[in-house]
């Protein structure tokens, strides 16, 4: 979230588009029902179901599932068309006026610089045009042919409310009322929040899903206001946590990317991730990339990171290839994998093709599995009948069960979607002979520790050299993990200004990332996690509500990261001369010397406003991207490409070009290709979502959950039901081209046909909270039926929109 969950009870629209927070994310959807309580907010969806949230909605719109960017472009060219814009926020707080290089274009659904046999793009014309002192170049007019206004109005031009109900299948008249309401926060004194979560990241072209809504936001003001923002809803307590400290291939802790085969040492590295500014007088904070690594490598390695070994750069791994989850099961399809160690995680449910991911698990020599209970994963080779059926004599995988403490029966920090970090400690032991997550892998590296100390290896220094400071070594303390995390100081540091003050003794825990260096003189787990534990002890144990704005900013409830400031970019929630666009919400200030208000200055406080800092600071630029240059894979402006399985034979933006129906830099694996379906046989869309009663798959072994919701169903509309004769309670079989699942039907109003470029289209939902362990009556997996292929970007993969056909069981 770039605001808080409690923010969203400032807002004056609320517009779900993506989520279903009423049913996945119930408690936090109560600050949505305050602003419809307390500031008459209206509250807008548009979402292929009449969900939960739909139906305590001001105003309610269909779609079609994998369109949202057509839609949403439609809301952008509705803006500009009919000058419903914040002028001064655009014009001063976003790149709209930077000049793009002459050679950018799109020819038919690609655009310049397209590579067909790659499935890639060369982004050189997609950059900025640079000036002799390598700042890039503007037009305050905004008139320049080249500058991005121009460019965006041009784009977004093809986006009319008719092209937009024909592609989506949402009624022109409901998408001019939803243009409508989205306009009116255009005002100063006026903002619209959003949320979204899986229904928007879980498509091929996810990223600019959510790309476009940022550019809806940075039109219309709404980016670092209260009540404004951009709010990912994030599914498990703890995601966002586990998300911060980039447990993946990609990036190390804090977002810092990871070093790649191309960074042979680490100049080449760090020079690589260390922006220059592109506008005079911008704080360009990510120029402190080095800071960050350095004292991540400090808390790595301790002593043995010197800068005589380029603090330890070339003990970490370089990325050669992908590593994401479809990557990674594709690799272990292929034989080329020998084991995997799967810890809170239930692949054979949760990630698209089930069969795929099955058959790859049953090449692997041992599988390793850390979980509380039984898992789908952890069961894969049992013979379950017709919802999973295996030859367990053929599978020759060795299983290991680590059974795991609950989240309850240990302590520890929990983030939410708010990036608010939270303490919160032990309720009881865990049963059995289950040990915490930490304990376990603490025994595991000691163990394999001991076995490099013994018997050498090719390259043991990593392993035998790692820091592992902790009191009880086989058991570190929550506690300990997360001043570390939090970053100390190494020996005295002292004022860059003045040598003979000391900013912080060696050995004290630093209030913020400010205090980095790039010496290793600091060590710190994560940058942005930095002060969480200071020297006044931990705060994410704070738990004062004390609210003196009244707007929910309530400083001394945990801590936020970074720096515990709430409301991210919240400079740019006044005026260049430091004004609140709205007083009655004010976050920041210039109050003449400093700025204030009731939040952490996303600013260098002192920065006054006639300085010309701009309040998008972790950019280059110093302003918000409307374009975003050459960062994102397909594309520096989102446009519109059919899901790989689509009810259309082509892309109605571009129906001449096979090569632009779907997102042309999606990476199509060897094998996954071949079971798309078609329309022909698959001739009906559908899209999986959560329920209320479960939570994914785990809550299947608690009996009430399972009383709630004991079965697995699919919801279809009453039109489509009686085309096959289908009646409520039937037990249907819903087939892809990948194979089936059985579930009961919920013949329902709530999911209508739609009329989609001259065809008839209809959707069938299908809750993904099914298996076969549990106390629920055992089911299909849900994905099952999904296909392989993701975001081309994340590699997400496109579990919202497929092809089925159903049919009386």
């Amino acid at each position: 979230m770039t605001n808080h969950w409690v923010d969203i009870k400032n807002a004056d629209l609320v517009f779900v588009m993506g989520g279903n927070p009423a049913e996945a994310h119930p408690c936090g959807f109560k600050w949505v029902i305050e602003a419809k309580k307390q500031r008459k907010a209206k509250l807008i969806v548009v979402d292929p179901r009449f969900n939960r949230t739909a139906s305590v909605a001001d105003y309610y719109a269909p779609i079609r599932p994998g369109s949202d960017i057509a839609f949403l472009s439609g809301v952008i060219h509705y803006l500009l068309s009919n000058d419903k814009i914040h002028h001064e926020y655009v014009k001063h707080y976003t790149n709209a006026s930077f000049l793009i290089d002459e050679r950018f274009g799109l020819d038919d659904g690609l655009y310049s610089g397209y590579n067909a046999d790659k499935r890639a793009y060369d982004k050189e014309s997609w950059k900025y045009q640079m000036d002799k002192d390598g700042f890039a170049k503007v037009d305050p007019t905004l008139q320049d042919p080249n500058c991005v206004f121009q460019i965006m109005k041009k784009h977004y031009a093809r986006y009319t409310p008719d092209v937009v109900a024909q592609i989506t299948g949402t009624p022109k008249d409901a998408f001019l009322k939803i243009c409508g309401y989205i306009a009116e926060t255009a005002a100063p004194n006026k903002t619209m929040t959003h949320m979204y979560a899986l229904g928007w990241t879980e498509h091929s072209v996810g990223t600019q899903n959510i790309r476009s809504m940022a550019i809806i936001q940075q039109l219309l003001g709404n980016m670092g206001m209260a009540g404004g923002g951009i709010n990912a809803l994030r599914g498990h307590a703890n995601v966002q946590g586990i998300t911060d400290m980039c447990l993946y291939s990609d990036t190390l802790p804090g977002y810092l990317g990871a070093p790649l085969d191309s960074d042979p040492d680490r100049k080449t590295y760090l020079e690589k991730r260390t922006p220059k500014a592109l506008r005079p007088n911008q704080m360009n904070f990510p120029q402190n990339f080095p800071k960050w690594w350095t004292s991540l490598m400090k808390s790595f390695y301790g002593k043995e990171a010197t800068a005589e070994n380029d603090f330890c750069y070339d003990w970490l791994p370089k990325r050669d290839t992908s590593y994401d989850v479809l990557a990674m099961f594709d690799r272990m399809y292929q034989g080329k994998m020998t084991g995997f160690v799967c810890q809170g995680f239930n692949p054979l449910a949760s990630v698209a093709h089930k069969k795929k991911v099955g058959d790859a698990l049953a090449k692997l020599k041992y599988l390793v599995i850390m979980d509380p209970l039984v898992t789908e994963t952890s069961e894969f080779w049992k013979n379950y009948g017709e919802v999973n059926p295996t030859d367990p004599a053929a599978i020759q995988t060795e299983v290991f069960r680590l059974p795991v403490a609950f989240f309850a029966e240990d302590a520890g920090s929990c983030t939410n979607s708010g990036r608010v970090a939270r303490w919160h400690w032990k309720a009881v032991d865990g049963p059995g002979e289950s040990m915490t997550d930490t304990d376990i892998m603490a025994h595991l590296y000691l163990t394999l520790k001991a076995m490099y100390g013994k018997d050498g290896g090719a390259f043991p220094d990593p392993v035998l050299k790692l820091s592992w400071p902790y009191r009880r070594p086989a058991e570190p303390a929550p506690e300990e993990l997360l001043m570390e995390i939090s970053g100390k100081a190494l020996v005295d540091l002292v004022d860059p200004k003045d040598a003979t003050k000391v900013q912080v003794k060696g050995g004290e825990q630093l209030a913020s990332f400010g205090f980095l260096r790039d010496d290793g003189s600091t060590a710190c787990g994560n940058w942005i996690y930095s002060g969480c534990w200071s020297q006044a002890g931990n705060l994410t144990a704070r738990r004062d509500s004390s609210d003196p704005s009244g707007l929910g900013q309530t400083l001394n409830w945990g801590f936020s990261w970074p720096v515990n400031r709430r409301i991210l970019y919240n400079r740019a929630s006044a005026d260049p001369a430091g004004k609140p666009w709205d007083a009655s919400r004010t976050v920041l200030k210039w109050t003449g010397s400093a700025w204030g208000g009731n939040d952490v200055p996303d600013m260098r406080p002192n920065a006054a406003p006639e300085e010309g800092v701009m309040p998008f600071i972790m950019n280059p630029e110093g302003v918000a991207r409307l374009f975003s240059r050459d960062l994102i894979n397909d594309g520096p402006l989102p446009e519109h490409y059919e899901p790989f399985e689509s009810p259309l034979e082509t892309n109605p933006m571009h129906p001449k070009n096979a090569k632009a129906k779907s997102n042309p830099v999606s990476r199509i694996f060897k094998g996954d290709l071949e079971v798309f379906g078609t329309p022909k046989d698959f001739p009906y869309v559908a899209t999986t979502y959560r329920l209320t009663e479960h939570f994914h798959f785990w809550t299947q072994h608690s009996k009430i959950n399972a009383i709630l919701q004991p079965e697995h169903f699919v919801e279809l509309g009453e039109e489509l039901a009686k085309e096959k004769g289908i009646k409520a309670g039937d037990k249907v079989k819903v087939r892809s081209n990948r194979g089936y699942i059985k579930a009961v039907a919920v013949v329902t109003k709530r999911i209508k046909a739609l009329d989609v470029n001259g065809q008839k289209v209809h959707t069938i939902g299908i809750p993904i909270n099914s298996g076969f362990t549990g106390q629920t009556k055992p089911g299909f997996l849900t994905n099952t039926l999904t296909p392989a292929v993701g975001d081309g970007n994340t590699h997400t993969p496109e579990y919202k929109a497929f092809l089925v056909n159903i049919e009386k069981a």
